[in-house]
């Protein structure tokens, strides 16, 4: 069932390449110039992945330790917001018709999107 006046969101991982992390960086950060002005975004976070956990951990209640070594990729998460469907379609082409290209020269795979309307949330 689709909610109305649900705020619609997309998660995207990007795996960067080790080589390539200071010029994603970069990219993105000139990129945040653009994504912070797209009509109806409601909400923008960009998140670099720095920390694990394991189930030890987890079951002690113990904070999660910082990754000291990359394996494969680093690993980058944007999640942003916006008060529409159509909204997010047309950020998503501004994106496209920018930065897209020059972003997934960076990745060592396609990024992944995870797109759907918010069931509940919240805000302190």
């Amino acid at each position: 069932m689709e909610h109305v006046n649900t705020p619609f969101t997309e998660i995207c991982i990007y795996q960067v390449k080790p080589q390539k992390v200071e010029a994603f960086e970069a990219l993105m950060l000139e990129a945040k110039n653009l994504l912070e002005k797209q009509e109806g975004l409601l909400l923008f976070r960009f998140i670099k992945r720095g920390y694990h956990i394991n189930m030890e951990q987890i079951k002690e209640g113990l904070p999660p330790l910082k990754i000291t070594r990359i394996v494969k990729s680093v690993k980058y998460l944007l999640y942003w917001e916006f008060d529409t469907k159509e909204s997010y379609g047309l950020a998503q082409k501004n994106l496209y018709n920018s930065y897209w290209k020059s972003i997934e020269k960076c990745l060592i795979v396609p990024h992944d999107k995870y797109l759907g309307e918010q069931l509940f949330s919240y805000h302190q």
